[in-house]
This record gives C-alpha cells, sequence and structure tokens, in this order.
C-alpha cells in the first residue's frame, strides 16, 4: 500500500506543481520562451529524480523495516530479480509522468515539442541516463536512513533544496553564484539543463552560464554519478536491519 501510494505521489506531484507555477507565472522570461516553458523542462528532470532517487531511497528503507527484502532473499529468486523490478517500476512511473507532462504542457501552457529529430535523440538519452543515474543513487542512498519511518524526513529535504537550486523553480543563471556551484557537482542541475536545450529553443543559451548547452558535459557529469551510485549500491546495499 504505501508503496502504491508513493508511486502515485510521484507521478502527479509534479503535475500539480506544474498546474500552479504555469497558472501564476504566465510571464516571458526570453524572447519566445515562457515560463511555463521553462519549467515543463525542469519538471520533466525534476520527475526523474524523484521517480528514481526519492521514491527508492524511502521506499526500500521501508521494505526493509517490514522484513520484506530479508525474505526475499531467501528465496529461490535471483537477487537480481529486486533490483530489475525496482527499474521497470522507476521506468513506468517515468514514463506515465513525462506523457502527462508533455500532454498538459501542450494542451494548457503552450510548450513547443522538438521539431528535430536531433533534439529527440537527445531526450531520449537523457531520459534514459538520467533515469539509470536516479535509481543506482535511490538504491545507493537507501542504506542512510536508519529506518524506514524516517527515510522521508532524511531524502525529501534533499530533492527539494537541488530542486530549487538547480533551476528547476528559477531562472538558473538569476541564482546567486555559490548556489550555481554547489548545483553543478549534483546530477539534477545538468539533467535540467539538459532538458532545457531539448524543449527551449536555442536561442536561449544567451541565458545559460556557459552560453551553450553543454550536453556533452551533462553527459560526462551523469555517467560519473551513475558509476558512483553504482559503487556504492553493490557495496554498501543491505537486506535486513
Amino acid at each position: 500500500m504505501r508503496q502504491r501510494e508513493s508511486v502515485v505521489f510521484t507521478i502527479f506531484f509534479p503535475l500539480i506543481l506544474l498546474m500552479i507555477f504555469g497558472s501564476v507565472f504566465k510571464n516571458t522570461i526570453a524572447p519566445g520562451v515562457t515560463f511555463s516553458q521553462y519549467f515543463v523542462a525542469g519538471m520533466i528532470a525534476s520527475g526523474l529524480v524523484n521517480s528514481g532517487f526519492q521514491q527508492l531511497a524511502i521506499v526500500i528503507p521501508l521494505e526493509r523495516d517490514f522484513g520484506s527484502l530479508k525474505r526475499l532473499r531467501g528465496t529461490p529468486m535471483p537477487v537480481a530479480s529486486y533490483f530489475i523490478g525496482k527499474a521497470l517500476l522507476v521506468i513506468a512511473s517515468m514514463t506515465a509522468q513525462i506523457v502527462l507532462l508533455l500532454g498538459f504542457g501542450v494542451a494548457f501552457f503552450g510548450l513547443n515539442l522538438p521539431t528535430s529529430a536531433g533534439k529527440w535523440f537527445t531526450f531520449l538519452w537523457l531520459t534514459l541516463l538520467g533515469t539509470a543515474t536516479a535509481t543506482v543513487l535511490g538504491i545507493a542512498f537507501s542504506i542512510v536512513p536508519k529506518s524506514g519511518r524516517g527515510a522521508s524526513a532524511i531524502v525529501s529535504p534533499i530533492v527539494i533544496i537541488l530542486q530549487f537550486f538547480s533551476g528547476v523553480f528559477f531562472v538558473f543563471t538569476q541564482l546567486p553564484s555559490w548556489m550555481q556551484h554547489v548545483a553543478a557537482i549534483f546530477p539534477l542541475k545538468w539533467l535540467t539543463q539538459g532538458m532545457r536545450s531539448v524543449f527551449l529553443p536555442d536561442s536561449f543559451t544567451s541565458q545559460e552560464v556557459a552560453h551553450s548547452w553543454e550536453n556533452g558535459r551533462t553527459c560526462a557529469v551523469l555517467v560519473a554519478w551513475l558509476v558512483v551510485g553504482l559503487i556504492f549500491a553493490i557495496k554498501k546495499f543491505r537486506w535486513s536491519n
């Protein structure tokens, strides 16, 4: 039940935020770019982090508390099946989020979908790499909460702070420079910037820190975090308390 509630919340919360922010902030932040268009790109990136990192870092400690993981390890089912199942859950949740966000963005907030194959390809590899990175980081971070009951209190503030620092809710270059430097360490900033390269016109690069989309650097940062998360997930994952 808790996992089902978590999935439903993860899917619909970004959509609720889009409806609120998109209805309140209707201004143009750059030539041909409304705040809603900017916000949709950030919400898609943030949704990947919510579906992977936040959801797993909260649900896995709960399952550990209930003894589900310990019982699962005692069954003949391969251990890898558990992680494959979690990955499939993240993919399903992420897919539903993207469909809803794009649908509502186009229908109600004037979102312009990419018109070139190159941008759709960028969207595809960003989504796949971002999902993989968020998933392994969520599994790795699940060892931090001491109990499932306190997992949300630890994980959720981290995600919210990173959203504010990474240009999800505000234009990134309007944030204080120290926030920009902190955000550049973490994958959400780069994932958000990558999604802007897909959904915003190339003229918006004038509003970016490097005056370019830096998709190559985005890929490198996400791969680095994927490797780090994978190492920690393999070495530190616990099946019981």
